[in-house]
């Protein structure tokens, strides 16, 4: 029997502040027994678990491994405004005059993730 993936984890400055951002994004919700200060913080979304853990030292370099959002209901360029008016920051614009490419964005934390084209967008061409 293979394994399967419980959930994501995120190293934080302060987990509890950067599960909101991702809460927030995600339509997901945090755990019932979240708190501020918590040294580790959950977010349960529709498609996956987020667990965000407290470590003492700071992101420095690009990820290795991160997420690409697809937005359900809006645009890409939409999403991007939403995740910015959140407090996510442009990092990189790679989104193409004839609608393809996408956008790299960093959360609060400076994490890099992006976002991609919604499915209607893609079905267009």
């Amino acid at each position: 029997m293979s394994s399967s993936i419980r959930h994501v984890t995120v190293d934080a400055a302060d987990p509890f502040v950067l599960a909101g951002f991702w809460a927030r994004a995600l339509d997901g919700t945090l755990a019932d027994d979240d708190f501020a200060g918590d040294p580790e913080a959950t977010v349960t979304t529709a498609a996956a678990t987020l667990l965000f853990v407290r470590v003492e030292d700071r992101k420095s370099v690009k990820n290795r491994v991160h997420m690409d959002l697809r937005p359900e209901d809006r645009t890409r360029d939409e999403e991007v405004e939403r995740l910015l008016s959140l407090g996510a920051t442009l990092q990189g614009d790679h989104r193409r005059p004839d609608g393809t490419g996408w956008a790299t964005l960093c959360d609060p934390e400076g994490n890099e993730f992006c976002v991609e084209r919604s499915a209607a967008e893609r079905a267009k061409g």
